[in-house]
């Protein structure tokens, strides 16, 4: 598959600071890739740099095959909804999207973006008697113009409410089937295990994991749990803990131990509350959190 986006080594500072430490990783064509981190981590550093919009201090990056910040032809076959994009709030929404077309040299379909993001009844609204959701909406749908072959999304459903973001995802989702590639950023884990492909979470300035979310998930420690009467477990692969009669069991090999603890509780021990289920990206970002600095 073709790499849309290449970022080799990359160095960002703020001064002395160093945001950003050796970052490294790659976006192919009609990949969604979700860029996760910690408070602080430099994921939006990292995003404003592979848009073109900061030269890195060192290190590689390329978007279709360019540098982005030195190369603006690049700007026409993008797409960028920022986390917030400061609209005039006098303008009404058909007035700002159409300013918003009128600076773009593709054509674009102004009252289809408006409509597909269910805006078409707020069309004469002013900006500012907008809902937050409402704007995340018409962020999006000026991103969309000119239908971009990639396209960045930095924190894309904030202040929507469900119903908005099911749509989002849904639209997302329609654009990878065209296509189209997705750099994301979000703190909806659960908008990352439901869109990405492959993605990365930040810590510190580096990135701490990397990789498909399958795989991700894999590396990491599944969970059983019950509550049974305080007898000697049966042999596991994982490791257990008590509280009181409450079992956790955090294993690399769930079936193996799910079965064995079914084995040794059947017809003898009454097991109730049981639980078993693979890592979740929400615990792979907490191990990730309170890793000890180096």
């Amino acid at each position: 598959m073709t790499t849309v986006i290449e970022v080799d080594g990359l160095r960002c500072r703020y001064g002395d600071f160093e945001a950003v430490q050796g970052v490294g990783f790659a976006v192919r064509r009609g990949e969604l890739f979700a860029l996760l981190g910690t408070n602080g981590a430099g994921k939006t550093t990292v995003l404003e740099t592979v848009e073109g919009h900061r030269e890195p201090a060192g290190g590689r990056v390329r978007v279709f095959g360019v540098d982005p910040s030195r190369d603006r032809r690049i700007r026409r076959r993008t797409g960028i909804m920022l986390q917030d994009s400061g609209f005039a709030g006098d303008l009404t929404v058909r007035e700002t999207a159409e300013l918003a077309r009128r600076m773009r040299t593709e054509p674009s379909d102004v009252d289809g973006a408006l409509a597909a993001l269910g805006l078409d009844p707020r069309r004469d609204v002013r900006v500012r008697q907008l809902s937050g959701g409402e704007k995340r909406r018409l962020d999006l749908a000026l991103a969309l113009l000119g239908e971009p072959e990639l396209l960045f999304l930095d924190e894309p459903t904030v202040g929507m409410d469900p119903e908005s973001r099911r749509t989002t995802w849904e639209i997302v989702r329609g654009l990878l089937a065209r296509g189209t590639t997705v750099l994301l950023t979000t703190h909806y884990l659960e908008e990352a295990e439901r869109l990405a492909h492959r993605l990365a979470i930040m810590h510190q300035g580096r990135i701490a994991v990397e990789g498909r979310l399958v795989d991700v998930l894999a590396d990491h420690p599944a969970r059983i749990t019950f509550t049974a009467p305080e007898v000697p477990l049966p042999p596991l692969a994982g490791t257990a803990t008590r509280r009181g009669p409450r079992v956790e069991i955090r294993t690399p090999h769930l079936q193996q131990d799910l079965l064995a603890v079914l084995a040794w509780a059947d017809g003898h021990v009454d097991l109730s509350g049981l639980r078993a289920h693979p890592a979740s990206l929400e615990e792979v970002f907490q191990s990730v959190r309170e890793e000890v600095p180096a």
